[in-house]
């Protein structure tokens, strides 16, 4: 391609992105979905709060599923101001006591629901949240309602597989993470630093 066609196509694309982002006239805050069987999701929330507590900005964290074992993202981000509220039970299949979890699940969500009342929070995040749904651990209607009363600045992440219909439809942004490999398939552990 000579230089001259390089130019004018970048010129259009120049002027077709000039043209989106005047048209993106709205302001306040979102609610974001990572939703999918891929690797990733959580990994992709913290990057966020890195660079919303990069800028300043206040970042609440509610972690479901997570166990009492350490925790690189928490490690750096309480440090930095990050405020966590973590399950503790691990896994359901580690825990087999449903009513142990429940009662674990609500504790965490009373505090992440005070943070959604709370318009000095500019990020909440729900890691693996997802997952209280169809374990019956929380009400999804309670989760639907306290995204949609939330403070119209506040921003939110929600992680985790198979997202109900219900908070895909009320969110801004959703990206499914889709497998391709995994090195655990392969036999390959965990590692420190990278995987938790």
């Amino acid at each position: 391609m000579n230089e001259e066609r390089y130019q004018q196509r970048q010129q259009q694309l120049k002027e077709r992105v000039e043209e989106r982002v005047a048209a993106a006239t709205k302001t306040g805050g979102i609610l974001i979905v990572l939703t999918g069987n891929g690797k990733g999701k959580s990994t992709a929330a913290f990057g966020t709060v890195a660079r919303a507590v990069g800028h300043g900005l206040k970042v609440g964290v509610v972690q479901f599923i997570k166990g009492t074992w350490e925790n690189g993202e928490r490690n750096l981000l309480e440090k930095n101001g990050v405020e966590f509220h973590v399950m503790a039970t691990g896994f359901t299949w580690n825990t087999q006591d449903k009513g142990a979890d429940v009662r674990a699940a609500e504790e965490v969500w009373k505090e992440g629901k005070r943070m959604l009342s709370d318009p000095s929070y500019d990020l909440v995040v729900f890691d693996e949240l997802t997952y209280m749904i169809p374990c019956g651990y929380l009400e999804l209607d309670d989760i639907v309602d306290a995204l949609k009363n939330r403070p119209a600045n506040q921003n939110v992440i929600i992680t985790g597989r198979a997202c109900h219909r219900d908070i895909i439809e009320i969110a801004d942004t959703v990206s499914e993470v889709r497998p391709v490999k995994h090195a655990f398939d392969n036999g390959i552990q965990a590692q420190k630093g990278i995987d938790w």
